[in-house]
């Protein structure tokens, strides 16, 4: 047997194939590692392969969070809601995807400086954001107050049809926001 293959006969990708496809919810790499009784180098190294083994076809590997999940292909979406008989998916005011932006590109971020950003009040929209359940809440900031930090979920990922973060496009600033960060590193 080869080092991916293991006595059940089959090759580690397909092992964690087949513990992804019964995962109600993502999986750690390091449950992955313990279940397999594996390094969890060997779990990257097996997860790896097996997003190669998936390309062009109809699942895709989503990581979030140091944690993984095997999702459909962002392109079948309309396949699979024709076929289940799902609405279309609705559609996120102007104010909700400007929120959820800020969001995606500060993670994680309090309220207040979404509203900063923003220049308005973002309660309805941050709850509006949560309800969906594309952010959660991820912790508390060490500042007066100790106010809730948010940031996108895994469900945000499936939403803009995204296996991770990393696939965000870059952010681009404005010229003087951008100079203004730049003169703001040098005096510091």
């Amino acid at each position: 047997m080869s080092d991916m293959e293991s006595d059940v006969g089959l090759s580690l990708p397909a092992q964690l194939e087949s513990l992804l496809f019964v995962a109600t919810e993502p999986v750690p790499i390091s449950q992955l590692a313990a279940a397999l009784e594996v390094t969890p180098s060997e779990v990257s190294r097996g997860l790896q392969a097996l997003e190669a083994d998936l390309q062009g076809r109809g699942l895709r590997l989503q990581r979030h969070h140091h944690r993984v999940q095997l999702t459909t292909a962002p392109q079948a979406a309309p396949l699979i809601e024709r076929f289940l008989g799902l609405e279309a998916t609705g559609h996120l005011s102007r104010a909700a995807l400007e929120t959820l932006a800020i969001i995606a590109y500060r993670q994680p971020v309090t309220r207040p400086q979404v509203d900063a950003v923003r220049g308005v009040n973002s309660d309805g929209v941050i709850r509006s954001l949560l309800s969906k359940g594309l952010i959660q809440e991820v912790g508390r900031a060490q500042g007066p107050g100790r106010p809730i930090l948010y940031g996108t979920t895994a469900e945000f990922l499936q939403y803009f049809g995204l296996n991770s973060l990393s696939e965000l496009p870059p952010l681009e600033l404005p010229e003087a926001e951008a100079n203004n960060g730049h003169d703001a590193a040098l005096k510091g």
